[in-house]
């Protein structure tokens, strides 16, 4: 794999300067990872699906007015993305209660819920990603309550965009994770990806889950599943 210009590698994808100021091009790898790293595989495709699909995510966005990194595909696993300056905050959006925090409530695995539940979480790989609230934002200086404010008001504008399409494809959108950076000119734009390797995806006739927990809980066939998302996707 040619690591010419590489300027980071994160455990799912690599990032490189290209010739143009203010854009980087982004590669999606084929290793999988879970549980903060501990259990690794790769699986070949996984990156050429996920690229696809986050592609066709953040072009939705873009169309609904919500500002991100990307530029466009350049490649099967490749985008040209804005150079951004990371925001060491994951959002979790949950319209379900599933994953750890059904297991941290005691309540059952994907438990229909009133409302859509938002949590923070500190992306520190060290401290294991330590859930968060705003004033521990603040107070970390990663942020200001104006721009937490801001990033929560697009976080729920994102899932109302993103419920719609998966639902579309006959998906649900049971919960995801979003990250935010900031530009060159300091504007916050919805950044990484947003793919079966970091959202819950469920059939919505069938309950099928076809997401990165079947590579979490050993269910099988993986890639069929993402190629399974991005297929349904395309058909919209």
């Amino acid at each position: 794999m040619d690591r010419t210009n590489l300027i980071f590698e994160g455990r799912e994808k690599l990032i490189y300067s290209t010739d143009e100021p203010g854009v980087v091009r982004i590669y999606y790898k084929d290793d999988a990872t879970a549980f903060g790293g501990i259990k690794r595989a790769v699986i070949k495709g996984k990156g050429a699906y996920n690229a696809r699909i986050a592609a066709i995510v953040f072009s939705t966005l873009e169309e609904a007015g919500i500002k991100t990194h990307f530029i466009k595909s350049v490649s099967d696993r490749e985008h040209l993305c804005r150079k951004i300056s990371i925001v060491p905050i994951q959002v979790i959006v949950r319209n379900r209660l599933a994953g750890s925090t059904a297991r941290m409530l005691g309540v059952a695995n994907g438990t229909k819920i009133p409302n859509t539940v938002y949590e923070l979480r500190y992306n520190d790989d060290e401290l294991c990603d330590p859930m968060i609230n705003e004033h521990h934002a603040v107070a970390l200086g990663l942020v200001s309550y104006e721009e937490m404010e801001e990033m929560m008001a697009v976080a729920a504008r994102v899932n109302q965009v993103l419920k719609a399409l998966f639902s579309k494809a006959g998906i649900e959108l049971v919960d995801f994770k979003m990250e935010f950076g900031r530009s060159l000119e300091g504007e916050l734009i919805v950044s990484d990806e947003i793919s079966p390797d970091n959202a819950r995806l469920w059939d919505e006739e069938t309950g099928e889950i076809l997401d990165k927990d079947r590579f979490r809980h050993d269910l099988s066939d993986v890639c069929a599943s993402y190629k399974n998302v991005m297929d349904r996707l395309l058909k919209i």
